[in-house]
């Protein structure tokens, strides 16, 4: 699982995903959208989910072994990774469960909602993002996947959208494609 709010997906989640697919060699990587990403709420305005589970539905729907999920948004409310994995392991008993998290978000894991159940009911990925290195818990068995660093960030994306800079090769065409039928961003077809 690879969750995120996805605002909006871009190459650097998709590169990420793919990547740490293959090196641990993975049946799937679920891209979650959360519902409401609770360590975001408050500080800035968040796409409705099911915008963002669109644009994740077309930014994988041509990638082996990439899938949209859906969960964070049908269970509502605020998103914690701690109820997505429990969940998980209730309709999939038995199936190894892996969560891929930024370095960024893997230095404050210790802020998030019941940290040591993620700790307990998944093996934790940790890629680079770009930016300084960051330090980690020792007493995590962190399983580090290298992936190119990309400097692209949904943030950014963002403002680009609004102030007209060119979004080509940071976000791909489907994707696109979904932020203008949709009117996202400022932007309309």
């Amino acid at each position: 699982m690879f969750g995120g709010t996805f605002d909006p997906p871009h190459v650097g989640h998709l590169v990420t995903a793919v990547n740490v697919r293959y090196a641990l060699d993975l049946d799937v990587v679920v891209l979650m959208v959360a519902n409401v990403p609770w360590q975001k709420e408050g500080s800035r305005s968040i796409t409705p989910a099911a915008d963002r589970l669109a644009m994740v539905e077309a930014a994988v729907a041509d990638v082996p072994g990439l899938e949209a999920g859906r969960l964070e948004i049908d269970l509502g409310g605020p998103s914690f990774t701690a109820d997505t994995l429990a969940t998980l392991a209730d309709r999939a008993p038995g199936v190894e469960l892996y969560t891929i998290v930024g370095d960024d978000a893997a230095a404050g894991l210790a802020t998030w909602e019941r940290h040591s159940e993620v700790i307990e009911r998944s093996r934790l990925v940790v890629v680079d993002r770009p930016g300084e290195p960051v330090e980690l818990d020792d007493d995590v068995p962190w399983i580090h996947v290298e992936v190119p660093r990309l400097e692209v960030s949904s943030t950014d994306l963002r403002a680009r959208f609004v102030d007209g800079r060119p979004l080509d090769y940071l976000v791909t065409d489907p994707v696109l494609q979904v932020i203008a039928e949709r009117g996202l961003y400022g932007r309309e077809a």
